[in-house]
Order: C-alpha cells, then sequence, then structure tokens
C-alpha cells in the first residue's frame, strides 16, 4: 500500500519516510515514529493498518542521521544494532535534529492530507511522540507506546501541547510501574493504560507480543485519534 519518499528538514537533512494513504479523502494525517529497529516491516504495517483507518500515515526514518537504510529484525543481534543506533541518535549534536525530521514529517501530514495530525510511536518512538507533543508544531494528539525513557524525570518535567495518550505494559522490566505512577501523577490530563503484558506488546514479530494488550490499546488509540484528528 505505501511507499517511501524523501522530505527534507528545516536545516536541509534530506530523510526517507514510508507513507501510506488511505483510499478516498483523508480523515487527517498520523505520524507513526519507529522503534530502534527501523522503519521495518513492522513498523511499515502499523502504517499500513492506519491508512485503512482514513489517515495518511508517515513513518519518518529516524535514524537517518546515523544511519541510512535501517531495517532491522528482532534478533539479539538486532537489539544490540538498534541500541547503538539509539545512542547515537540521541547524541547532543544529533537528537535535536531528529526532532526537525518529526517536524518535516509532521508538516508533510497536514499538506497531504490538508488535515489535523497525529503522531504515535513504540519504544524510543514512543519517547520521541512524547517529546513531539510537547516540542514540536502541529499535533492535535499523541499516543505513545512503552515510551523508553519518558516516565524519568527529565521527560515527565515536560508539558504536552496536545493531549496525550500513553500505553505500557506491566511486566515492561524497562518501565517501571513506579515511573508510569509518578507519569500518571505529574500529568493528569494524560489517558494512561497499563496492560497485562510485556515491553513490546504491540509487535506480532517480538515474542512480547500480546494480541489482547495490541487490540485493546489499538482500539483505544484509534478512538483517541477519531476525536482529536478527524
Amino acid at each position: 500500500m505505501g511507499h517511501f519518499v524523501d522530505l527534507k528538514s528545516a536545516d536541509g537533512q534530506v530523510f526517507p519516510a514510508y507513507i501510506a494513504e488511505p483510499e478516498g479523502k483523508a480523515r487527517g494525517a498520523i505520524v507513526v515514529v519507529q522503534e530502534i529497529f527501523g522503519v521495518n516491516s513492522h513498523i511499515r504495517s502499523v502504517a499500513d493498518r492506519i491508512a485503512q483507518s482514513g489517515y495518511v500515515a508517515i513513518a519518518p526514518a529516524t535514524f537517518a542521521r546515523v544511519k541510512p537504510g535501517v531495517d532491522l529484525g528482532y534478533s539479539d543481534a538486532d537489539m544490540q544494532a538498534g541500541v547503538a543506533l539509539k545512542a547515537a541518535a540521541e547524541a547532543p549534536a544529533v537528537a535535536p535534529g531528529v526532532m526537525l525530521d518529526l517536524q518535516a514529517a509532521i508538516d508533510e501530514g497536514a499538506r497531504r492530507s490538508g488535515g489535523k495530525v497525529g503522531i504515535t510511536g513504540f519504544c524510543w518512538g514512543g519517547l520521541l511522540a512524547w517529546r513531539a507533543a510537547c516540542e514540536l508544531q502541529g499535533l492535535s494528539a499523541s499516543v505513545p507506546y512503552y515510551g523508553g525513557g519518558m516516565t524519568t524525570g527529565d521527560e515527565i518535567a515536560r508539558q504536552p501541547h496536545c493531549p496525550v495518550m500513553a500505553h505500557f505494559g506491566d511486566k515492561d522490566h524497562w518501565i517501571s510501574l513506579a515511573s508510569v505512577d509518578a507519569f500518571r501523577t505529574a500529568h493528569p490530563e494524560a489517558e494512561v493504560y497499563v496492560y497485562a503484558a510485556d515491553h513490546g506488546f504491540n509487535c506480532d514479530q517480538r515474542g512480547s507480543y500480546d494480541a489482547a494488550a495490541s487490540a485493546a490499546a489499538r482500539a483505544r488509540s484509534m478512538a483517541f485519534f477519531a476525536k482529536h484528528v478527524g
């Protein structure tokens, strides 16, 4: 359904983004932010499914500034590679550029759809979706999934400029329930859901996939986008 296009950030950086468009008039657009594994088949499938719900879906390659063409699986070796790429992308000299790339994807979503724009992301992408809600322009809703780091002190201190819905798993050893509670307390305006599931529960290519949690989170997310995006 989708295809890759090149987008350009405000600083002149050109990077690829996977775009899936709906049949007929779009309801709006949703930016889909990758995990640490690149814009791989799972992220593309998420975008395709969002397009089937009537939105323009845009999945920017947020590793493009540190390594082009990242498309990893979920083996231990892929995990190690992804962790290293995330560290490189989070470096002080690179991280601001990644946010510029997300802003370019948001702007492209608005241009292509002619409507409002939301954002969702998974793992590292969940963290970026949270930061985008707090830092970027043109967003009407943000839905982070198990955003690694978003429940830590510095990230909790951020203030979102659009409605936020966040999903977590109670078996996630990367994100403690205590930190999720701290996030919920600091942001009573956000809708926060915790599932009987592990980190990565939305991804059907991972051993931690949980069909029930994935379905429940998706239903809530799409209703949230319908309310705030269109």
